[in-house]
């Protein structure tokens, strides 16, 4: 692999210009199909063929609702006073509603025949139904609504908005996520010592993020894709396109100071460098195709889309961020490193505390390596009681939040998270009715509200009101105990659907899909790995300590965001149980990342151990001429992760939080403490390979082939002239 990235650089030295201009036509072609193609993305979290999944497209089909985008205008009478008061502003408002572009129906809380009012008669909701599924709601249509409340508003009631109409679509892009980007910046400024090539490296990054969310946008225009989709895509590309493009720009600036010119440089970078920009790439792309193993569509769509965002990232770093190299040449170095010349040339500086905390490990490595595993454990401790939803509550202080706490404070907490239950059958309604008398008797049942029958009379539906709240662990018993309460209803069949149900179906499908997916993404990494070192413990050390990534950072999300430990440090609304695509999310993307700075980190040991230095040695010499780069690197994906913390989307927060404490972790404990101290104590054995399987190929990112070429061609230079 090394010699054919070799000639890639090279090749790409030659022909920048082009290069470089082939990278922004695509750029700006995939900005014009964006615009011209793209759609809308969509909030919807549900799977195919699952039972709650089949009865919403049963009421769509049969009752024309389901998935249909509804908003709920909650009113509320001043104190002392009741609702029908103010019939004419409610009725008023009711007419309004109707109006509105996009509306199809709006439901009147004091209409005789379908009241919607509490039983004080001070709180009450109209039902706003649009035209378009959940998520597709425009911005100005949710204007028109606010504004057609502030009528109602001005004659003394209190009125709230809530519903899947009012869920915004995220947006890309913010103040604390620039921080995050203004941060990398500044680690590349200080890494280079420049801020040319630090530009430039943030520079090819965000060309590479903006064809990768381009190209989801352009997708959207042909499929439903999850609102949480180019958001994730974004955060992960611009980590890894500013990382990878940090190795081959580093490579290439140690060839320039070891005398190389131009040419030679740019393709010894892209043969080593990028030979483990690859395999890493590679590993990462393994890690978010494998989400398909979960069977979860919207899962999937997620995975593959951050994926070939990933897979851009390599592109660019290979081919885009060689030929700028070649255009700036020697300019990328320091003024003193440009002004050196290839018989004196500049080498950088032995940082003594780098290889002061190589010797430190090493010398101490039964220490170094309890100590890591003691205090990863202990942070791993609230992984323990990590509970996961679907349902997401509404930011803090917002008029969904205050709609929700009029609506639970009127009819009670289980009123924000109904159940609904749809039957089946000839005489679905007297079905219906017969079951309802048994639902009362569950255990977390409010109220058990009358048949709704179909217009053919084989329909029927029924809403059950819990008592607890929609993230509760008693409302999601309560779905499990419907299904069995339901599962043998004489005279047809019955489906539990709602939010609730779709929650606890996705998480079902999650807890069955997340061995299978870590068995099969793990064993293929894992065989990666041992192409990439040849070894079996050093692939499986690399793993191990990924099991203690993972327990570290989930276990501190929980804290902060279940248990509510330092939530204003990440501004965060309230606490409550993790989204449930959290952890398969979570482990998918910091298996591949964590699996990157093995390979960064260790393949330099297995370099110098390659050329015969002893086991402690290569390790020290490895650590220190890959350990800056690693932490730079770590460093500014830590600060893109960060910075879609504090003003992040509900369902991003946690993940990109989650991220973050990863990162940290695995650089800076995992692989900077507990890899080198496991790999001093195997000694020599680190590097075993069984003779059975010494006949695997070797992947070489360490370029070792390209040192044969260079010997060859040193011997070729010597030989004697004959005349």
């Amino acid at each position: 692999m090394a010699k054919l990235l070799y000639k890639l650089g090279m090749g790409t030295h030659r022909r920048r210009l082009p290069v470089v201009l082939i990278w922004l036509l695509v750029l700006i072609g995939s900005g014009v199909g964006a615009f011209t193609l793209g759609g809308e993305t969509s909030n919807s979290m549900s799977i195919p063929g699952q039972e709650s999944t089949t009865a919403l497209e049963r009421i769509q089909e049969t009752f024309g609702s389901g998935e249909t985008a509804q908003a709920k205008v909650v009113v509320q009478a001043p104190n002392g006073q009741q609702l029908p008061q103010h019939v004419k502003a409610i009725t008023d408002l009711v007419a309004d509603e109707a109006a509105l572009k996009g509306v199809t129906s709006a439901t009147n809380p004091l209409d005789p025949a379908a009241p919607s009012v509490n039983r004080e008669l001070t709180v009450g909701y109209s039902t706003v139904t649009y035209d378009v599924k959940p998520g597709e709601v425009t911005d100005e249509q949710r204007a028109e609504l606010t504004k057609a409340v502030d009528k109602a508003r001005a004659a003394g009631l209190t009125v709230e908005l809530t519903g899947t109409a009012m869920q915004e679509t995220p947006h890309v892009g913010g103040i604390t996520e620039a921080i995050g980007v203004v941060l990398a910046l500044v680690v590349l400024a200080l890494t280079y010592g420049s801020l040319v090539t630090a530009g430039m490296n943030l520079l090819s990054a965000g060309i590479g993020v903006g064809i990768g969310t381009l190209g989801i946008t352009i997708a959207t225009g042909f499929m439903d894709l999850q609102s949480t989709t180019p958001i994730l895509a974004s955060m992960l590309g611009l980590a890894v396109g500013i990382d990878y493009a940090l190795f081959i720009i580093n490579r290439y600036r140690q060839e320039l100071r070891r005398g190389s010119d131009v040419g030679h440089a740019v393709a010894t970078a892209v043969g080593t460098a990028g030979s483990a920009v690859v395999t890493a790439g590679l590993t990462v792309v393994i890690a978010l195709v494998g989400l398909a193993i979960a069977g979860i569509p919207f899962l999937t769509q997620m995975g593959v889309s951050a994926a070939a965002t990933i897979v851009v990232a390599v592109l660019i770093a290979i081919t885009l961020v060689p030929a700028v190299l070649s255009m700036l040449g020697r300019r990328v170095l320091t003024r003193k490193e440009r002004a050196a010349t290839a018989e004196n040339p500049v080498e950088p500086k032995d940082r003594g505390v780098i290889r002061a905390w190589a010797g430190a490990i090493t010398r101490n490595r039964v220490v170094a390596l309890l100590l890591s595993v003691v205090a990863l454990g202990i942070v791993a401790i609230p992984v323990a009681s990590m509970d996961t939803t679907l349902i997401q509550k509404p930011p803090a202080n917002s008029t969904q939040e205050r709609a929700d706490q009029i609506l639970a404070k009127g009819f009670g907490e289980g009123f924000n998270g109904p159940i609904i239950v749809l039957f089946e059958g000839d005489g679905a309604a007297a079905t219906a009715t017969k079951a309802s008398e048994p639902i009362t008797k569950l255990s977390d049942v409010a109220l058990v509200t009358p048949a709704q029958p179909s217009q053919d009379g084989k329909s029927a539906l029924v809403t059950v009101i819990p008592k607890s709240g929609p993230d509760t662990v008693e409302t999601e018993k309560l779905v499990a105990d419907l299904r069995a309460e339901l599962s043998d209803v004489e005279g047809g069949k019955a489906y539990v659907t709602g939010a609730t149900a779709v929650s606890v179906d996705v998480a079902t499908s999650l807890d069955k899909a997340l061995p299978i997916y870590l068995a099969v993404v793990v064993g293929l990494a894992l065989v990666l790995l041992i192409l990439v070192f040849r070894s079996l413990l050093v692939p499986l050390v690399g793993v191990l300590g990924f099991l203690l990534t993972i327990g570290a950072s989930l276990g501190a999300t929980v804290a902060v965001f279940q248990w509510g430990w330092l939530a204003d440090a990440v501004n965060l609304d309230g606490t409550g149980p993790l989204i449930s695509l959290t952890p398969i999310l979570v482990i998918g993307i910091l298996f591949g990342l964590a699996m990157d700075y093995q390979i960064f980190l260790v393949s330099r040991m297995h370099e110098a151990h390659h050329r015969g230095a002893k086991p402690i040695e290569a390790i020290t010499t490895g650590f220190r001429q890959a350990a800056p780069v690693v932490v730079a690197a770590a460093l500014i994906m830590f600060s893109v992760f960060a910075g879609f913390v504090p003003a992040g989307e509900p369902t991003v927060k946690s993940i990109a939080f989650a991220l973050a404490v990863g990162i940290f972790v695995d650089a800076f404990v995992v692989r900077m403490v507990l890899v080198p101290a496991a790999l001093a104590l195997l000694g020599e054995r680190a590097w075993w390979l069984p003779k059975f399987l010494r006949w695997l190929p070797e992947l070489d990112v360490e370029g070792t082939a390209l040192d044969e070429l260079e010997t060859k061609k040193d011997k070729k230079d010597e030989e004697p002239v004959t005349v």
